[in-house]
């Protein structure tokens, strides 16, 4: 039997599953793990490549570009828990899998993820700067969501389950747990690419405000998943190296809140803001 499961939705990610796919083997056997790929809208090769990079993984594709749908097909596929969700664009071994299933079978959690790395090979001094802040906010350090990775056991699915649909779907996985019932398992590590360019930055920034706003009015988020002002000055205070840094993290984040004004006054909570420059090899 597999030890997990993993769903990994994929919507035109050729350039990205095969170093995903290839990371989830290392440090596993070939049939420790069920690995279901759903493709939804590709109008790339994001299936063929997924069937090059792993024949071992189930490849499911739907007509749909809707992520939301993607891991609902890919749920109704597999019954094997604990469950992994993973993004199609992260990497992540199998030996971090290893790692994230020790809390939810050994009964102190619901759902687990991994340590971040966010490598900033290629990216310009204002993006690194971003992450530098971002990074050492408490929201983000204690949360589940930012990783693109999150594994729950079957009493944890079943409360996802009932979600609403969500733009921020990792945001509201995590808020759907305590700080008592989750984890984040510093043995296991994902690897996180982030944006190459200050444009790129602001458009991935905006679809998460659209999604934070939209959790919010659903009555998903909780509070302690808020940055606040005295949270970034608490920041300050502490780390004062970052204070040369904290006028960038906040033009940024003017600038995608100015930019998603438009979707949240139509409502339009399913327009999918995503950097390409993540997607490209490292120059």
């Amino acid at each position: 039997m597999p030890v997990a499961s993993v769903v990994i939705p994929a919507h035109n990610e050729a350039a990205t599953i095969g170093r995903n796919l290839a990371a989830l083997r290392q440090g596993l056997g070939g049939d420790d793990l069920e690995v279901l790929v759903v493709c939804n809208g590709c109008t790339d090769e994001t299936a063929a490549a997924a069937r090059q990079a792993d024949a071992r993984a189930r490849v499911i594709e739907i007509p749909e570009p809707s992520k939301v749908e993607a891991v609902r097909v890919g749920n109704a596929a597999c019954d094997v828990f604990p469950r992994v969700h993973l993004d199609a664009d992260i990497e992540l071994s199998g030996a971090s899998i290893l790692a994230l299933l020790e809390p939810l079978n050994a009964g102190r959690a619901l759902a687990s993820a991994p340590d971040r790395q966010v490598p900033r090979d290629g990216c310009s001094r204002w993006v690194s700067w971003y992450y530098d802040v971002w990074e050492q906010l408490p929201p983000v350090q204690s949360g589940l969501f930012g990783r693109g990775v999150v594994a729950v056991t079957a009493q944890a699915q079943e409360r996802l389950s009932r979600l609403p649909d969500l733009l921020s779907d990792d945001l509201g996985m995590s808020d759907s747990f305590t700080a008592q019932e989750r984890e984040v398992v510093s043995a296991a590590v994902a690897i996180v690419h982030p944006p190459r360019t200050l444009t790129d930055l602001v458009r991935r920034r905006i679809r998460i405000v659209t999604g934070n706003v939209q959790a919010s009015r659903a009555g998903v988020r909780r509070p302690s998943s808020r940055t606040t002002w005295g949270t970034l000055a608490g920041l300050a205070v502490a780390r004062p190296g970052l204070a040369i840094r904290l006028p960038i993290f906040l033009a940024v984040h003017v600038a995608a809140a100015l930019g998603a004004r438009k979707a949240l006054r139509a409502g339009d909570f399913t327009t999918w803001q995503r950097d390409e420059s993540s997607r490209r090899p490292t120059p």
